[in-house]
């Protein structure tokens, strides 16, 4: 079965013909979709070591075109979002800020390790606990660090939201 420039065998491996981030990447996404609660948090321990690198490296380089989308995206969600458009705007604020960071394999990387459906389960478990309002202060957080071109502080932010979240999803399971 072929996927992009990735050839899938089963029972055999998965080869790769092309080094391209995006193709590189794609082929582990669909590990990614298992939805076991081990792999999850799995998934957020590496997010936790690879978002935080993301947030500093779009801090150094980010354009005010660039802040002014993420402001915008952050502003249409509103203080009291569903679950669903929480799960959209997650999904999108953290792409853009990946994709800001001008590493086209960590924004691949970092595009494959999460889907919606782990996304979604995420979120559930933020608006379950009452963490949306928290969640929400952590995106303008790690947004003020990036406006204010500081890679330090927004990489710390981006640590504290993985964690915030690891933290909530560990809660949630009991």
């Amino acid at each position: 079965m072929a996927v992009g420039s990735a050839y899938v065998r089963r029972g055999d491996g998965t080869y790769v013909t092309s080094l391209e981030p995006p193709v590189l990447f794609e082929a582990p996404s669909f590990v990614v979709d298992f939805q076991r609660d081990t792999s999850v948090l799995e998934l957020l321990r590496v997010r936790g070591i690879l978002e935080p690198a993301a947030a500093a490296m779009a801090a150094e380089v980010i354009t005010d075109e660039q802040v002014q989308e993420l402001r915008e995206l952050l502003d249409r969600l509103g203080p009291r979002p569903d679950v669903d458009a929480l799960v959209a705007n997650d999904l999108e604020f953290h792409r853009r800020i990946s994709a800001c960071s001008g590493n086209s394999a960590l924004c691949s990387l970092l595009g494959s390790l999460s889907g919606p459906a782990t996304r979604a389960r995420l979120c559930r478990s933020v608006v379950q606990r009452g963490g949306t309002e928290r969640r929400l202060a952590e995106h303008r957080a790690i947004l003020d660090a990036l406006i204010s071109r500081d890679p330090d502080v927004a990489r710390s932010w981006a640590t504290v939201h993985i964690a915030s979240v690891e933290h909530d999803w560990l809660a949630s399971l009991l």
